[in-house]
């Protein structure tokens, strides 16, 4: 992993503004003095909510990076989110994941929510003093949300949530979950039959269990939530009645997609740095193993692929940031972003030997990470459905478009680059 501090990429250039570059170099020099100690304590206490983490970030105002500086958020856009994660997750891919988990529900309130809301929310998410979740999987029906059971009746002016979600990301941080329920009668079409709300943490019949580490991403919870007979008020429905379709499939698209081609890019970055210290530093034949050609051809794919994905990651962002239709794009970022990552892990496994089964070598945790950006947001299957949509001609909304409008950053930048 990088060890000194590093300077965006040339190819980066046409996508950074000065204020992104300053934003650069501030994430590499909070995860350098605050992540990267606590990263190995994280990975030898995986039993164990890494919750420090998440108050520094906080003091920082990066929870809001997306939301307007009028609600007390930074207003700096996707690039800017992008940047922030992906710095992070080069040293610690749970730390990243912590931060972009809250960013998804954050931008689902910024598109849906009323102006009452927003000024109920967001400025405590500003502030530091409420992180959210959002709860859209279950036990059952996985990602399927044609298939959530989870239900919401209404009783006078409160709504009555039951139900369980799964996997849901910051569930033992979160002051607050934004939970998709089923409001509507058995044989409604799905567009029209779910309802997102949110869900504080204190209210009475809602239950996180204890937390369970999983394979990797030590430190991070992603937990289960039961809600038995939870009463909240009608306010607190975000998006209109039967609109929850689209609050989770914008927010997934627009946020949760490229978030996690962040982090994947993060790990990526910092299998291929672990990598080539390795085989610079390790003598072989009077030289280095860098010095040999079979060595340097399986090294010079990782690179490939890393740049690409690089430029997958920001260009996407870009685009949205701009409020120019890319959808697909931000799905490609995703899906290419993890597969490369992915592959780039083998291959360093298999170039460090048995030096990579070492329990406490840094190369088993980033292997292990990089398992984590497959499932959320829609798996590699779902999202080669997306783009032959796209192929054929029939991806017909476009949330980076419709919702262009409402975002204050989606203009281009006047400081100079």
């Amino acid at each position: 992993m990088p060890a000194t501090p590093t300077t965006p990429p040339p190819a980066l250039r046409p996508y950074l503004t000065a204020r992104h570059e300053l934003l650069w170099d501030e994430a590499e020099a909070f995860a350098a003095e605050h992540i990267a100690p606590r990263a190995i304590r994280m990975e030898a206490a995986p039993g164990r909510v890494e919750r420090k983490v998440a108050d520094l970030m906080a003091t920082r105002r990066w929870f809001a990076v997306t939301v307007p500086a009028a609600l007390g958020g930074m207003g700096a856009g996707h690039v800017a989110k992008t940047v922030l994660i992906h710095r992070i997750g080069c040293v610690s891919a749970a730390a990243a994941a912590i931060l972009q988990a809250t960013l998804i529900p954050v931008g689902a309130l910024l598109h849906f929510a009323t102006h009452d809301q927003k000024g109920r929310w967001l400025p405590q998410v500003a502030d530091g003093s409420l992180l959210l979740s959002i709860a859209v999987t279950e036990p059952t029906a996985g990602g399927h949300l044609g298939g959530i059971e989870t239900t919401a009746e209404r009783a006078g002016n409160q709504w009555v949530i039951t139900g369980s979600k799964v996997h849901i990301g910051n569930s033992h941080l979160a002051g607050a979950h934004l939970v998709l329920a089923r409001t509507a009668e058995a044989g409604v079409r799905t567009s029209q039959a779910l309802t997102a709300f949110i869900v504080e943490s204190d209210r009475h019949g809602l239950s996180v269990s204890d937390h369970r580490p999983g394979l990797g991403l030590h430190g991070f919870s992603a937990g289960r939530l039961d809600l038995d007979h939870v009463r909240v008020p009608a306010d607190n429905v975000v998006g209109e009645i039967g609109q929850g379709l689209s609050v989770a499939q914008s927010s997934s698209i627009l946020y949760g997609r490229p978030n996690l081609a962040a982090v994947s890019l993060g790990i990526h970055e910092a299998v291929v740095a672990t990598t080539t210290a390795r085989l610079k530093a390790r003598p072989r034949y009077r030289g280095a193993l860098s010095d040999l050609s079979v060595l340097r051809d399986r090294i010079g794919d990782m690179e490939a692929r890393l740049r690409a994905a690089r430029i997958l990651a920001y260009q996407s962002v870009h685009l949205l940031d701009q409020g120019l239709s890319c959808d697909t794009d931000l799905v490609n970022a995703k899906y290419l972003g993890h597969q490369w990552a992915m592959t780039s892990a083998q291959d360093a496994m298999e170039l460090h030997g048995a030096h990579a089964l070492d329990h406490d070598y840094v190369l088993q945790r980033l292997w292990r990470d990089i398992q984590h950006t497959y499932p959320p947001a829609g798996t590699g299957e779902v999202q080669r459905i997306r783009l032959a949509d796209a192929a054929l001609d029939e991806d017909h909304i476009q949330w980076s478009e419709r919702l262009a409008a409402e975002s204050p950053w989606a203009q281009p930048d006047p400081t100079p680059a």
